[in-house]
């Protein structure tokens, strides 16, 4: 999730630390009835992850604008620390009125969709197609309200790049990373013989990078798992473990080490949704070098974007569904694009000047709204996840980690990979 504008990070915060607005609470479930306050104020609380670009401004905002609601935001400082919450409580007590759900494991709460409550007629059809597609159940019930989507482009520093000889004007960049997987991945040896460094963040985003890419990955529509006989999956594997890793300064992301090293130089190169300009201004908010480049290997791939999802058995329910519609609305959509560069997945936010005008001063006056539309043009494939989805990729991204740590070999990671996907 997150571009437009230049708002501190919550890549960084402690797991579900509250917002500023009000003290942190949890939402209770199972009745009807709204929780209110002793001043006769309704409270809802909402549960993101990362930073959706939900500042206490934009909330505040809702709430001048209805006095009888007061808002709790509870964030967590990423969507695993979520998906474990989400689902140990889902149908149960304990959830947030409104909770954010990363497409990644949407999947899986799609197997419980009748634990959610359904998102009014009124707000249907604003959305890509294929993003409302993906939260309507097998009886038609639509059941998410789709925040961001996730195309990405190149994140660089190119104080960095100016460093190791290469090009530093983004047109220039875009460049000379058009092609493919090796060739993005001969730049970063070039990089790395100029500077002793890796230019990559993590190889695990490369992983990533490269499986949004495919249509099928590790099981298929009619449930065969492909996972270990896919020879995609293979391919990328030995291309991240081969060349990736020896060019990443990291295996994952989200560390307190991989934050700080946004400031300090120890790679100088992303894969960047819109949703990652946000997480790298907030993290490093002095640094001048970064930029942002028109241009993916392979062509183009969406990684990430989320929904908003309202537990059917909360306390708030209608009062949820209309804070949930009102915040992915449009309107909403560019507040946070502009907080945090989280890429609107509503189709009327495409032709509004504060999307296709907009420069992030923070990356170079880089024209993200322009650079975010064309991604999302070039995205050509929309890949197939299962409910089994998240666990299948985590355990491949496990994999990668060991080899990076130097735990197993390329081999014997894979086939431990292959043993786990057989015992799942």
């Amino acid at each position: 999730m997150n571009s437009r504008a230049m708002r501190r990070s919550a890549a960084i915060v402690a797991a579900f630390s509250a917002s500023a607005i009000v003290l942190a609470g949890c939402a209770g479930g199972g009745s009807d009835s709204p929780s209110g306050d002793a001043d006769g104020k309704t409270t809802l609380t909402i549960a993101t992850f990362n930073n959706f670009g939900y500042t206490d401004a934009l909330l505040q905002e809702y709430m001048d604008e209805n006095p009888d609601i007061e808002i709790v935001h509870n964030k967590a400082a990423e969507s695993g620390d979520a998906r474990a919450n989400y689902f140990q409580k889902l149908g149960k007590e304990g959830l947030a009125d409104i909770e954010g759900v990363e497409i990644d494991w949407f999947a899986e709460a799609m197997q419980y969709s009748d634990l959610l409550a359904e998102v009014p007629d009124s707000a249907k059809g604003r959305w890509l197609d294929w993003k409302e597609a993906g939260a309507t159940d097998g009886d038609g019930r639509l059941v998410g309200f789709g925040t961001d989507i996730g195309p990405q482009s190149i994140c660089y520093r190119s104080d960095l790049f100016a460093a190791a000889g290469l090009p530093t004007d983004r047109a220039e960049v875009a460049t000379l990373f058009e092609g493919d997987w090796n060739h993005f991945l001969d730049i970063a040896d070039q990089y790395k013989t100029a500077t002793g460094k890796p230019m990559i963040d993590s190889a695990n985003s490369v992983l990533q990078g490269i499986v949004n890419q495919m249509e099928y990955t590790y099981d298929e529509p009619d449930g065969t798992i492909i996972a270990t006989e896919n020879p995609d999956i293979a391919d990328a594997y030995s291309l991240v473990v081969e060349r990736a890793i020896p060019n990443a300064a990291y295996a994952g992301q989200w560390s307190d080490d991989w934050n700080a090293s946004m400031t300090n130089g120890e790679f100088a190169a992303m894969l960047c949704p819109g949703w990652m300009l946000g997480i790298i201004s907030g993290n490093a908010p002095d640094v001048t070098g970064w930029d942002v480049a028109d241009v993916f290997p392979g062509g183009g791939g969406n990684w990430g974007g989320s929904y908003l999802t309202v537990p059917a058995n909360g306390a708030n329910v209608d009062a949820a569904l209309a804070l949930a519609d009102w915040l992915t609305a449009p309107e909403q959509q560019l507040k946070a694009f502009v907080e945090a560069g989280t890429f609107p997945s509503q189709v009327e936010a495409y032709t509004n000047p504060e999307l296709t005008e907009f420069v992030n001063p923070y990356f170079n006056d880089a024209p993200t709204g322009e650079i975010g539309a064309n991604r999302a043009e070039a995205v050509t494939v929309a890949p197939y996840k299962s409910a089994n989805y998240f666990k299948y990729h985590d355990a491949l991204q496990n994999a990668v980690t060991r080899v990076f740590d130097g735990v197993e070999d390329q081999t014997t990671s894979w086939n431990t990979w292959v043993t786990e996907v057989d015992a799942f």
